[in-house]
């Protein structure tokens, strides 16, 4: 038995997405139609699949940029409360927008709802260049008559996720520098500095200098005379490891080292949480079944072990069990957050929950990631500060020896 994901029509005009278990598709394409369904689209489970399900698929698109992407969003939302029909007001926004990637998908946008298509439709026709989230949200505008008040809630969410991304980069900017200055640095003082002022020992033999000028020399003269294939070792392992990220396989060996790691690890898990618990809690709001927002939120997950991880809540889901036990189940969501989930579950308000659990990791991950930022920048300051006084000593180092034994008639340095 295969799984298929189906895009219905109902017999009272609700579209409806659906999971079905059938032995063929025809067998299953068969069966819909005989029960009164109007089919839109049927496909295996899968990445793709579920894209061609919503619609998407056929062709891909450059994704557009986000600040774009809002604007336009919220001009849509304010037309759409003014009571202009949807088409005009795709129309309108066409002729306004200045990205021309965006102008483009809507005009084919705006072609396809002339055709007869509905507005989630349309959008999912355009494969990436919009997420899912955004595509499930607008299907349960067009099924509750509030497109206008779904489109004003995924904007919040988009902002929110966004302000957590800058402020991410905004922690890391600072000492992703020092480090590329540290480099800049070493490279500098070992192919150029080092060599030439070694010149001045010319006439010194290695037994006569000190330890740490020996240590230092000979590590700059190994690295100066093997340029050649240092260079192009690095810079292939580099491109090697870039290609096989985008790998299936290497992009998922490479998460689940990173959850490993002690500090980044339970960063990330928390950035997953948190956006998880918020792709919920907006889907939801809008009307999407917990099933379906659970799948579409999982999609949503960046790092594929926690992602791989989470299908496991779904399964749980299906198989009848309760939202908390599947995530419990899942073992990748922290036990804070599913006492939290558990409560708002029982209580009846899961999405204001999972609301209070996405704010409330934002503000660990706050503090986090100026907790780290305070100890990063002194660990590398401190770093760097303790790499050039090692190469002043190993350059400085002899020529104090030999100002200071030139009077005693010595030629030789002391260890």
């Amino acid at each position: 038995m295969a799984e298929y994901i189906c895009r219905l029509g109902t017999p009272t005009g609700e579209v409806v997405t659906r999971t079905v278990e059938a032995t063929a598709e025809r067998d299953l394409r068969s069966k819909l139609e005989r029960e009164g369904f109007r089919i839109f689209s049927i496909a295996a489970t899968g990445g793709l699949g579920i894209r061609r399900a919503f619609g998407g698929g056929e062709h891909h698109v450059r994704k557009i940029k986000t600040e774009d992407f809002l604007l336009f969003n919220q001009q849509m939302s304010a037309l759409l409360r003014a009571g202009l029909p949807i088409l005009q007001a795709i129309g309108i926004l066409r002729k306004r927008v200045h990205n021309e990637q965006l102008r483009v998908t809507l005009e084919d946008v705006e072609e396809k709802v002339r055709a007869g298509q509905a507005l989630s439709q349309a959008f999912a026709a355009q494969g990436e260049a919009f997420p899912r989230i955004y595509i499930a949200s607008i299907l349960a505008g067009e099924r509750a008559g509030s497109l206008d008040e779904v489109l004003l809630r995924y904007v919040s969410y988009q902002k929110t996720i966004t302000e957590a991304r800058r402020k991410i980069k905004k922690s890391l900017a600072y000492p992703t520098v020092l480090v590329g200055a540290s480099i800049i640095l070493v490279g500098v003082l070992s192919t150029y500095v080092i060599p030439n002022f070694m010149k001045l020992y010319s006439g010194v033999g290695a037994q006569g200098l000190p330890m740490v000028t020996v240590v230092v020399v000979s590590t700059s003269e190994f690295v100066s005379k093997n340029l050649i294939w240092l260079i192009p070792t690095i810079i292939g392992g580099l491109i090697f490891l870039f290609v096989w990220r985008r790998t299936p396989n290497g992009r998922l060996a490479i998460d689940r080292w990173i959850l490993k790691t002690p500090v980044a690890g339970e960063t990330v898990r928390q950035m997953t949480i948190a956006q998880f618990t918020r792709s919920l809690a907006t889907l939801l709001a809008g009307g999407i079944t917990l099933p379906e927002s659970v799948e579409i939120a999982s999609e949503s997950i960046t790092n594929r072990a926690l992602r791989h991880a989470s299908r496991n809540v779904l399964t749980g889901i299906r198989e009848g069990s309760p939202f908390t036990d599947s995530l419990e189940a899942s073992g990748w969501v922290s036990e804070l957050a599913i006492d939290m989930i558990g409560v708002g579950e029982r209580s009846g308000a899961l999405r204001e929950m999972l609301d209070e659990v996405a704010n409330f990791y934002d503000s660990e991950i706050d503090v986090r990631l100026n907790t780290i930022t305070t100890f990063i920048e002194p660990i590398i300051l401190v770093f760097m500060g303790s790499l050039v006084m090692t190469i002043l000593l190993a350059m400085y180092l002899p020529l104090f020896y030999m100002i200071g034994n030139m009077g005693q008639g010595q030629t030789t340095i002391p260890q």
